[in-house]
């Protein structure tokens, strides 16, 4: 279980972009921040240096079934280097319907949202739900 208050960054990884989030375990509660471009691992650090996370998230894309899919191995292989690149620990969270339920939330507030916030509403849902999970652990 994660400390009583930390902050956390959840990732949505992409192939062009990555949708990123800061929560606090606290408010169980995430925000959505800029998305990065993949492999842009400046910003990343930008990111942790600004924030001091003390866990990260990595959305894990799997198929309805719970099968891996095509960007499985990918987003799993981007958990692996966030880890080795900071040293902080990196969770995979289960991403199913996030991006479906970012589009769903981009329509309802009635205004239209790029791919990249997109990914980075989608980024805050996984994060919450990682958030809301850990809490009740």
């Amino acid at each position: 279980m994660p400390d009583k208050s930390a902050t956390v960054l959840g990732f949505d990884f992409g192939t062009y972009w990555i949708g990123v989030a800061v929560g606090q375990t606290l408010t169980r509660q995430a925000t959505p921040l800029p998305a990065v471009r993949n492999k842009d691992w400046e910003s990343i650090a930008r990111l942790i240096e600004t924030w001091q996370p003390r866990h990260l998230l990595v959305g894990l894309p799997l198929s309805m079934n719970g099968a891996d899919q095509e960007m499985t191995a990918r987003a799993k292989r981007f958990g692996r280097q966030l880890h080795g690149r900071f040293g902080i620990e990196t969770s995979m969270v289960d991403e199913r319907l996030t991006t479906r339920e970012a589009h769903q939330i981009a329509t309802e507030q009635g205004r239209y949202r790029s791919k990249p916030e997109i990914d980075s509403l989608a980024a805050a849902l996984i994060t919450e739900s990682w958030l809301e999970n850990s809490a009740s652990a």
